[in-house]
């Protein structure tokens, strides 16, 4: 049985993962600030780490055959003041250090890391998207916050690779899951019969369903071809319009009312990480599927149906 050791994996996508990793028999241990109380189990266990304190159980690091590095303060979660901007990269850069000076200082058989990444990288489409090409791993990371936050993130990682570890960097699109994340946000409203559309409506949303971006993590420990960089996102972008009508009409029928959000309320909402859910952002998935992936859920039709009626 070999071992994973996965940072942020009490998030979103490290829970779904957690549970994939241990049904194709996996050992996982997550690093986490505080120990479960009164947990026993042994798989997944648990391992003490703490980023200010630059401290890391080394016992746990010396076991591992494989890091999934998920870590890092949610971008959307709260507001962007300078000191939670500097947190968000923080949090991502500073994980990544301490994991790489833990294998510089511990003799260990870590073959893999796999860390996460964003399309955050990417700006704003521009003609070649407009055309429908979507940015791929070549594209230069986009001026501003998130496109140097994305930067850093995956830089500070790549000392890995000097080490001779495989390293690859899935930059994730908006994952849709039942447990959490943008999904939930898009389901409010719809609660109360309305389809909430973000200002036009029509800026790309570049998606995964939360299946197949686990799966994609597990294949980028298991197939020693992968190395570099992967866009893990659906091969069809919608737009948010699309999106949000069609997950209306699987949870409404025809009973509800589209109504658009003005995108100056939603400025005044969420301040300056309101660009992130006004920017199209239309991004190509054609290299891992050149590795040979292949996608459970490949349409918006196809995720949303599975997760609204699982």
């Amino acid at each position: 049985m070999q071992t994973v050791l996965i940072t942020g994996g009490t998030g979103l996508v490290g829970r779904a993962l957690t549970q994939q990793l241990i049904k194709k028999g996996y050992q996982v241990i997550i690093l986490t600030r505080k120990l479960p109380v009164g947990n026993t189990q042994a798989n997944p266990g648990y391992a003490l780490w703490n980023i200010n304190e630059k401290t890391i159980d080394s016992k746990a690091v010396q076991q591992a055959d494989h890091i999934i590095h998920l870590a890092g303060a949610g971008v959307v979660e709260k507001r962007w003041s300078n000191a939670y901007k500097k947190e968000i990269q923080d949090s991502r850069t500073q994980s990544s250090a301490l994991l790489i000076q833990a294998m510089q200082q511990n003799e260990n058989k870590i073959k893999t890391l796999v860390s996460a990444s964003a399309i955050g990288w990417y700006g704003a489409d521009g003609e070649a998207q407009q055309k429908g090409l979507g940015f791929t791993e070549t594209a230069s990371p986009a001026p501003g916050f998130l496109g140097e936050t994305c930067k850093l993130w995956e830089q500070s990682i790549e000392p890995a690779e000097q080490m001779g570890k495989r390293v690859v960097k899935l930059r994730t699109g908006i994952v849709l899951s039942n447990e959490g994340g943008a999904l939930a946000e898009f389901k409010k409203p719809l609660k109360l019969g309305i389809a909430g559309i973000l200002s036009k409506g029509t800026q790309i949303i570049s998606w995964i369903h939360i299946d197949d971006l686990c799966r994609m993590f597990v294949e980028a420990l298991q197939n020693e071809q992968l190395s570099g960089t992967y866009n893990a996102v659906a091969p069809a972008p919608v737009s948010n319009k699309t999106l949000t009508l069609e997950l209306a009409s699987i949870m409404k029928g025809n009973f509800f009312i589209p109504v658009h959000v003005p995108a100056i309320v939603l400025k005044m909402m969420l301040g300056e990480s309101s660009v992130e859910v006004l920017k199209s952002c239309t991004v190509s998935c054609e290299k891992i599927k050149q590795a040979g992936f292949t996608f459970l859920y490949p349409s918006i039709e196809a995720a949303l149906n599975q997760l609204c009626n699982k």
